[in-house]
């Protein structure tokens, strides 16, 4: 083996089907880490194949229609699926830059703070960059000035 050969093999690491990250393991072991990077993983495929189911059907729906209620109707429609389409894409390069975290070991740690972020908090939302603490601190923040 070549000498920057086993500094990027990455070992695999096995992980049941019903493997849950617990808090009685080290936090941010190979199996979380794996959890945690499958997760991620299915959600953004899940949201690149409705990305698609989008554009197909928008170009399937490029059609005159001469009812004016009809036509401002389809319009709606269309604006609605592109702004969802747009959140997607938003979602997808966070989706991208917590796989990038977990390349570089700082997946789950709080960018705040440096504190672990609760499991509980990344099953539910795996692209958190903030513990709860740091992010309701940061709404609050965002509330004051917003109300100025």
């Amino acid at each position: 083996m070549g000498q920057t050969e086993g500094a990027e093999m990455k070992q695999e690491v096995f992980l049941p089907d019903d493997y849950r990250p617990a808090e009685d393991e080290p936090f941010m072991n190979d199996r979380q880490l794996e959890y945690f990077r499958r997760k991620l993983l299915e959600w953004k495929q899940d949201l690149l194949s409705d990305s698609r189911d989008t554009i197909e059907g928008l170009q399937d729906n490029t059609r005159n229609i001469p009812d004016v209620a009809d036509r401002a109707s389809e319009e709606t429609d269309r604006a609605l699926e592109l702004r969802t389409r747009d959140r997607q894409r938003k979602l997808v390069a966070k989706i991208d830059s917590a796989l990038r975290r977990i390349g570089e070991g700082e997946y789950g740690y709080c960018e705040v703070t440096g504190d672990p972020i609760s499991l509980k908090r990344l099953d539910a939302r795996p692209i958190a960059t903030m513990s709860l603490e740091a992010q309701e601190r940061h709404e609050r923040r965002e509330k004051v000035h917003r109300d100025d």
